[in-house]
Order: C-alpha cells, then sequence, then structure tokens
C-alpha cells in the first residue's frame, strides 16, 4: 500500500527535522562530542603513540578498530601522518619542520595547520625516508589509503540518517575537530605558549596540565623531552587521559607498553661521582637539570630581591628570573643584555648560569672520552660543594646520590 503524496513528504520532513533517533538537542551535543572523543583518542594512541614513536603494541583488534575510525573521521593515511610527525621531531623548529610556529608565524599553524600537512604529505622524499613500518597490508592499500575521502563521506551520511539536516553540523564538527586541535592548537600554541617541565631541545611547551580535551596531547613539552615515551604525564599534577584508555587496554590484553618516562633514583651519596653518577647524569638529564633549575629559581629569589630594594632595573630582574635556567641558545637577543647585567650584579647568579652550561656540556661533548668526563664530573661537582652557594651545595650531593 503506498502512502499518500503529503505523508511521504511529511515523513521526509520528519526525518529531515528529527533524524532517526529524535534526540534533544543538547544529547546531539553529548554525542558530537563522545564521537570527537573517540577520533582523538584513536589520533593520540594509534597514530601518535603507536604509529609514529612505537611507544607501544597494539592487539590487531584495537589497531583495526582505530584505522576504520579515523578512516571515517578524518579521511587520514596512516604513513602520511607518521610519516609527517617524524620529520617535525628530526627537524623540530628547522627550515624543513612541516609545521613549526617558529618557521611559518603561529598565526599560519594555528588557522591554515591543516594545509602545510597536505602540502607536506605529497612530498615523496618525506614519505619515502620517514613513513617506514606503517600499515601496509591489502585493507590499507585497497581500501583506507586508495579510497581515503569515501570514509569520511560514508560518516556523512550515517549523521544525515542519524540526525536528518542537524547531521550535517555534527559532521561539520567531526570533521573541524582534528585539523583544529591536533594541526592547530598542537602544533601551534603548544611551541609557542604554556609552561616547560623540562629543557627539551626546542621550544615546545604544555598547553594545559590536564589532558583531556585533547587527549594528553596538551603535554607537548614532556613528549618532546620523551618522544618515545607512551605516557605523557611526568608531574603529579598532571592527568593524560591517552594513558588512562592505554592502561585499560593493557590489562584487557589489547596493548602491550613498550616504554615510559624514565625516572632518576637516588641511594647513598657516593664519596665522589663517579662513572654511575655520570651514567645517571646522562641518562635523567632532563629530570636532573629541572631540579637545577628548581635551585637556581629559589637561590635567586633571594638575590633578585636584594636587587630589587638596590632599585636595580626591572626589566634586568624579570629576564635574569625568567631566563637565567635555560640554555644559553633558547635566550632571546632581546634579553640577552639584561641577564648579563644581572649576572654581572649578582657573583652567586653568575656562578650558577656558568655552573649549569659546564654540566650541560658533560652530555653534549660527544669528542670527550667517558674517563675524562667522569674526572670533570668530580671537578664539577667539588667546585660546586666548595663554592659557598647552599643551592650548588645541596644539588651536588643529590647529584652524587643519583642512580640509573
Amino acid at each position: 500500500m503506498f502512502l499518500p503524496d503529503w505523508a511521504v513528504l511529511n515523513a521526509a520532513i520528519d526525518w529531515l527535522a528529527h533524524g532517526a533517533w529524535n534526540i534533544a538537542w543538547w544529547q546531539m551535543v553529548l554525542f558530537t562530542f563522545a564521537l570527537t572523543h573517540v577520533t582523538m583518542i584513536s589520533v593520540t594512541v594509534f597514530l601518535h603513540r603507536h604509529q609514529a614513536h612505537r611507544s607501544l603494541d597494539l592487539h590487531p583488534i584495537a589497531s583495526h578498530f582505530f584505522r576504520f575510525w579515523l578512516w571515517l573521521t578524518t579521511g587520514q593515511v596512516t604513513k602520511e601522518w607518521a610519516a609527517i610527525h617524524r620529520k617535525h621531531h628530526a627537524k623540530c623548529e628547522q627550515a624543513e619542520d612541516p609545521h613549526s610556529p617558529h618557521v611559518y608565524g603561529i598565526k599560519t599553524v594555528l588557522f591554515k595547520g591543516a594545509e602545510l600537512y597536505r602540502a607536506e604529505s605529497k612530498n615523496k622524499e618525506t614519505m619515502a625516508r620517514f613513513g617506514h613500518g606503517t600499515p601496509d597490508d591489502w585493507i590499507e592499500r585497497n581500501l583506507y589509503t586508495r579510497y581515503s575521502w569515501q570514509g569520511v563521506g560514508l560518516m556523512m551520511i550515517i549523521d544525515l540518517f542519524l540526525f536528518g539536516a542537524a547531521g550535517l553540523a555534527v559532521w561539520a564538527v567531526q570533521m573541524a575537530w582534528t585539523p583544529i586541535t591536533a594541526a592547530g592548537i598542537i602544533n601551534g600554541a603548544a611551541h609557542y605558549w604554556g609552561y616547560r617541565n623540562f629543557e627539551a631541545p626546542d621550544a615546545s611547551t604544555n598547553i594545559s596540565p590536564w589532558g583531556i580535551i585533547i587527549a594528553g596531547e596538551e603535554l607537548h613539552n614532556n613528549h618532546h623531552t620523551y618522544p618515545t615515551s607512551a605516557k605523557l604525564s611526568v608531574k603529579p599534577y598532571e592527568f593524560d587521559i591517552g594513558w588512562m584508555y592505554i592502561s585499560i587496554m593493557s590489562a584487557l590484553g589489547l596493548a602491550k607498553v613498550k616504554k615510559t618516562p624514565p625516572k632518576a633514583a637516588y641511594g647513598d651519596v657516593r664519596p665522589v661521582a663517579d662513572e654511575k653518577t655520570l651514567e645517571a647524569l646522562i641518562a635523567n638529564r632532563y629530570e636532573i637539570m629541572a631540579t637545577y633549575a628548581k635551585g637556581v629559581r629559589q637561590a635567586a629569589r633571594d638575590e633578585l630581591e636584594a636587587m630589587k630594594a638596590r632599585s636595580a632595573d626591572a626589566a634586568m630582574i624579570q629576564a635574569a628570573k625568567r631566563w637565567m635556567h635555560r640554555d644559553v641558545e633558547k635566550v632571546p637577543a632581546a634579553a640577552a643584555p639584561q641577564l648579563a647585567q644581572a649576572r654581572a650584579a649578582s657573583p652567586v647568579l653568575d656562578k650558577m648560569v656558568t655552573m649549569r652550561e659546564e654540566l650541560r656540556q658533560m652530555w653534549l661533548n660527544t669528542s670527550v672520552s667517558r674517563e675524562q668526563l667522569t674526572k670533570d664530573l668530580q671537578g664539577w661537582c667539588h667546585r660546586a660543594e666548595e663554592s659557598g652557594i647552599a643551592a650548588l651545595r645541596d644539588f651536588s650531593m643529590k647529584l652524587r646520590a643519583a642512580r640509573v
């Protein structure tokens, strides 16, 4: 029995207005955020931690789910994403970096990050050099890579079926979510604004200590410090929701973690620094230097307050607070004169900055033998403990207690 034309029209209008689910607008919003959350977890767990950095292994069931979901919601080709991200780490903030805000400008990366990605995906040299080890099975060659954008078309049809005309808005949010958060915010803001736990050899920052909205990728300075770690949080107050899902998957036998951030261990204080001390320093250099920086800031507080009481230049004091615990090459040219002025005005600050750089050179200088480096470290510790600066003395004794 055929429905009258008016009944068909009413049914079509009702479907366009409500879709197959006919749910409230706030339920649709929550559902949309749930979908985008699954997409971000797929990006961080599968593309980033599993594929690009090999920090964990995934069970085939989990791996194929993530591949299928990313095909539906991003049209992302695994080899392209992994290759471009690996190149980003290899060439970070150099001219060859595919999406550095320090090369292209922060506005370009924030608002045109997806375009930078698409341009680099056409670079055959990048794909050949950095795309190794990514999926190359039948379904990858004949569906996910060959028909990469048909997946997002299928997702649009599904959204239209479920939500009617409003499904287009749901689909648009899904399509924009990863380019905005990953290509824009992570690649842009996380190399421009934020806090740093470690003096990584680039400008990476942690946007927020609560890695929830962008699935843990907010903790970008931690990641660039320990790129092969499956866990991105390192401080007690930091939360990486991606790691929470990995832990659940590990408990279910769907994932196997290969590496997490190293953690310095401490035992009894050795009489003198030895090769084991040197080994601990090199293995845990970022954490140990972060400890040094904390001591520098604490010791500098009284010095800077005294300088302030003497009506010292405010710009000089501010530069000293911000830059004295940073690597020399990270200090902007505009701040260098003020920092030099602060060091000249305070022998304590100058000593701490000088000895920090001497300590850093111990793992940067690859032409010196292990035996000589051990002697250099012994001399460094002796000078630190005889400096008359409590922060240096305490740090040196803690360093002599470090273990791998």
